[in-house]
């Protein structure tokens, strides 16, 4: 086991003179699960890979331990790989599949087979080693690939998207049995996924990446409950946030009637009088129409334990065109409330945020006004 670290990682790709990973400073703790998460195309497989040796770095080091790996081939790196796609040989045995790298390494076949079976014993694959992966479900594919890499006793795992092949159940199910199995074998464990829902219920830390930068990392609590700017506010839980642009009126920033106070370290950090005013779903108190933020039911989405809204409110916002002409415009909300509540489509309410549901963020730079 060691950590991982990546010193101003950089990573061009030919014919694109952007970076796919751009300078990149971020350090993986020994025995930590962590999850690279964002968009497709925002640079976080092409970091495992960079880490792995199949992808080169073009500027900045990348750390194993104690050893600069940057130049060293895959062979050399002591990581194990977990693919998308299981990668399994197809005319080889479960058992024959776990313990192939240990065959190629010339391991004595009794250790090699105690390895198998405490690997199998591990992932609930004794009854198949005999089997083929043919005969196997996805799920039971995937717990095969896992295998493969437990018996190698890396000193990290990389995990690429391992689960979006699986149905919705079986992820939910899958995920569960990861997280689990990396905390008993403590093995420093760097997962990517573009699914933020897998991100924060698996990793004790998450890196946000978008366009090859990194965003924030954090623990799942510290994103959702202070994301550093908008793209990780709108990025980070589902449903998403609902970002609000606001009018500023004196001290106080405006969103359908609504005042909120600005502290003067807010005030101050402000580059111009737009703001934006982001409130979860969870974060309204709903009352009658007429009271707080004036909306429009427009879907009701039952899902029993819970009842999310979708509404419509029409805010005054700043123009485009003019930093100093306000504009009425629609402006969609999503509410949660509780389970099998009477509301229906085309009915009128009231929004009142929540004390301390409030987050603020300047609409120039995105970035999230001081607490």
């Amino acid at each position: 086991m060691a950590t991982v670290t990546f010193e101003g990682a950089t990573r061009f790709y030919s014919g694109n003179p952007t970076p796919a990973v751009d300078n990149l400073d971020l350090e993986v703790q020994d025995g930590e699960f962590l999850v690279l998460v964002g968009p497709s195309g925002c640079g976080k497989s092409t970091t495992l890979r960079m880490l792995a040796g199949l992808e080169g770095v073009d500027n900045g080091t990348v750390w194993i331990g104690d050893r600069d790996v940057t130049n060293l081939p895959p062979k050399d790196r002591d990581i194990a790989m977990v693919f998308q796609n299981y990668a399994l040989y197809p005319h080889m045995t479960v058992a024959d599949n776990i313990g192939f790298h240990l065959k190629i390494k010339k391991v004595p076949k009794a250790e090699r087979n105690e390895r198998i079976r405490e690997a199998a014993k591990l992932l609930d694959l004794e009854p198949y080693l005999e089997r083929k992966p043919a005969k196997l479900s996805g799920g039971q594919r995937q717990r095969v690939a896992m295998g493969r890499a437990i018996v190698r006793r890396p000193q990290v795992f990389c995990m690429d998207e391992p689960l979006s092949n699986l149905d919705a159940k079986l992820r939910v199910q899958t995920r569960t049995q990861i997280a689990s199995l990396q905390r008993r074998l403590g093995v420093t464990t760097i997962y990517v996924t573009h699914d933020q829902v897998e991100a924060m219920t698996m990793g004790d830390r998450v890196a946000v990446l978008k366009d090859g930068i990194l965003q924030q990392c954090d623990t799942p609590i510290g994103l959702f409950g202070k994301p550093k700017n908008l793209f990780v506010a709108g990025f980070i839980g589902s449903p998403a946030m609902n970002l609000i642009p606001a009018t500023l009126s004196g001290e106080s920033a405006e969103i359908g009637g609504q005042r909120i106070p600005l502290t003067p370290a807010q005030r101050s950090a402000l580059t111009s009088n737009a703001l934006v005013v982001g409130i979860r779903p969870e974060g309204w108190d709903i009352r009658s129409a007429g009271q707080g933020v004036d909306a429009t039911v427009e879907v009701v989405e039952e899902l029993g334990s819970d009842q999310f809204l979708y509404c419509t409110a029409n805010l005054q916002m700043v123009s485009a065109e003019e930093s100093t002409d306000l504009k009425e415009a629609p402006h969609t909300i999503t509410v949660r409330a509780a389970g099998m509540s009477q509301r229906e489509r085309g009915e009128k309410i009231g929004l009142v945020p929540q004390p301390g549901a409030v987050h603020l963020f300047d609409a120039e730079t995105g970035e999230r006004l001081p607490d």
